[in-house]
């Protein structure tokens, strides 16, 4: 008998050396969820059939994880976060879902969602916000709300989410655990509900950078019937994992845009960056603040893309979406063919930009989010909320590799993200350099108390 593993490192360790067993790891985490969705909201369905089924084959044997209510699974309903969706049965399993599958994942449910992914609190009117596990007064982040609630508590060891100005990296960031947004294109978004075909990524959540990079070797890899995967080499994530940062040239955000944090915010990724000097790294100050275009391009392409998905459920029914996400679209869709197509030259000329960046310098650090997880009650999550997209929509429109990993907490014990990013399809390289950073701190072991009232003993 031994109590729950931290992460899924762990728990292969104990299934290998058969201290845990799949199926009371699986019961844990389903006992886990049981007790705490009721006050978490993490889950919007936990699939009974599932219950007792274990694999004991693959790379993530007997792993719980966790998935986004935005991807299909056979049989079991996918609802968006909407109520459009709320009696959808697929018929298949989305491209990443087969891929755990395979590998020996358990599924252990369909985590809640802003609705249909456009927003980035968290707070769902028909299903319902989900609470922060630090303070449950206090919103997610989204729109892959309950993907990191349900890491952070303890509820499994990983989720999948998706991003598309941020909605892996904003709740990763406020509740404290890492989140990867990898490369346009490097993971297929078949079967995935869509909320922007230019911008949509899908990626992992997890409680370390090595589980991560595990998770995303599972994931990763080219699939001929999503028109937007890359038939590209994967890279193996965990052979350098470890290599360092040392002689590495590292640019820190600063100037006009930077300015935008909060001071606690600001002051933790100055520390990072003393961190990565320590390391050996080359650090220096640069200023960016043309990531204002850029985070602006995404959020109009992100509209007016969600606008033409949802043309017909807006047309005949707008009542049916929550407020909030309902006015998003119908901005979307008042937008002037004009105003999107210089949103996509502006992307175009972006990528370009970063392109010419990341050939002088081998890593960029940024906030994930230049404020803290925000209170659910009042207006001041949702008017804050574009604040939250700051610093992480400009990596959806350039589809560069991002990777949030835990820096630091505020004066109130909030938790606080660093976001690392990198030239295109070096994914190895964040998960390098989130792996020195995380090795060299002790942020990533911090739980909040909701964790440890969830551990128990398990065969």
């Amino acid at each position: 008998m031994t109590s729950l593993p931290a992460d899924i490192s762990s728990a292969l360790e104990q299934l290998r050396a058969g201290t845990l067993t799949a199926p009371g790891l699986t019961a844990a985490c389903l006992q886990a969820i049981e007790r705490l969705n009721p006050e978490i909201n993490a889950f919007i369905t936990v699939p009974h059939s599932e219950r007792s089924e274990t694999r004991s084959k693959g790379a993530l044997s007997g792993i719980p994880i966790a998935i986004k209510d935005l991807y299909e699974t056979k049989g079991v309903r996918t609802t968006a976060g909407t109520t459009f969706f709320k009696d959808y049965l697929p018929e298949n399993d989305a491209a990443v879902v087969e891929k755990l599958k395979a590998a020996g994942a358990f599924i252990a449910g369909k985590t809640n969602t802003h609705e249909i992914a456009l927003g980035v609190t968290g707070v769902n009117p028909h299903y319902g916000a989900v609470r922060n596990p630090w303070d449950t007064a206090r919103i997610t982040g989204g729109s892959s709300s309950g993907s990191a609630a349900a890491v952070a508590a303890g509820m499994c060891l990983a989720a999948i989410g998706t991003d598309t100005g941020g909605s892996i990296r904003i709740p990763a960031s406020l509740c404290g655990v890492v989140g990867l947004k990898p490369t346009y294109g490097r993971v297929s978004l078949r079967g995935v509900v869509p909320l922007s075909w230019n911008l949509d990524h899908a990626g992992p959540l997890t409680r370390t950078v090595k589980d991560a990079a595990m998770l995303l070797q599972v994931i990763a890899g080219y699939d001929e019937l999503d028109p937007a995967s890359a038939n590209l080499p994967v890279a193996d994530y965990l052979s350098d994992l470890e290599g360092g940062v040392r002689g590495w040239r590292i640019a820190v955000l600063t100037g006009d845009f930077a300015w935008g944090s909060d001071p606690d915010i600001s002051e933790a990724v100055r520390a990072a960056a003393q961190v990565f000097e320590s390391l050996g790294a080359q650090v220096e100050p640069v200023e960016m603040n043309f990531l204002r275009e850029a985070a602006l391009a995404n959020g109009l392409i992100v509209q007016a893309d969600g606008a033409a998905f949802h043309r017909e459920r807006l047309a005949e029914n707008p009542l049916g979406f929550g407020e909030d996400v309902r006015q998003r679209l119908q901005t979307g869709a008042a937008l002037t063919s004009t105003e999107y197509s210089l949103a996509r030259r502006t992307q175009t000329e972006m990528r370009r930009r970063m392109e010419i960046f990341f050939e002088k310098y081998d890593l960029l650090l940024t906030p994930a989010t230049p404020i803290p997880a925000l209170l659910i009650a009042g207006n001041d999550a949702l008017e804050q909320a574009r604040r939250l997209t700051r610093f992480t929509a400009p990596f959806n429109l350039t589809g560069l590799p991002a990777l949030s990993v835990p820096c630091g907490f505020t004066p109130e014990g909030l938790p606080i993200g660093l976001q690392l990013v990198a030239g295109a399809w070096n994914e190895a390289k964040v998960l390098q350099a989130g792996q020195a950073f995380e090795q060299a701190t002790e942020w990533h072991k911090r739980k909040p108390a909701i964790y440890f009232s969830n551990q128990f003993a398990v065969g």
